[in-house]
């Protein structure tokens, strides 16, 4: 084989590399958008309009916390322990307990 081939061969296979890896990344995203819209799917039915507004505005801010709050609310709708649909007063409740407390200061002039 000459260095010729050897080289065509080293980049066709480099090409197929390129090629699984890409599929993979597509696979990837393709999973993480199909379990996002079961989410929001499943918040749809288990949440009031009000609440789910809420929870958008918050994603926008802090997405990591309203992750964790749709996780939460997905766990509680498939464990069956959801009797009704969540409230914005239930919801604020559920971030009172997730989001840390801000700690007021006062400043006085003597």
């Amino acid at each position: 084989m000459g260095e010729d081939e050897e080289l065509a061969e080293l980049r066709r296979q480099r090409m197929m590399q390129m090629q699984q890896q890409q599929r993979a990344e597509q696979e990837q995203l393709q999973r993480r958008q199909q379990m996002q819209a079961q989410i929001q799917s499943v918040l749809m039915q288990v949440m009031e309009p009000e609440a789910r507004e809420r929870l958008g505005t918050i994603k926008l801010t802090k997405p990591e916390i309203a992750a964790n709050v749709e996780q939460q609310i997905v766990a509680l709708a498939q464990s069956g322990r959801l009797t009704q649909k969540i409230t914005d007063a239930q919801l604020k409740a559920i971030l009172a307990q997730i989001m840390p407390q801000k700690r007021e200061f006062n400043i006085r002039r003597v």
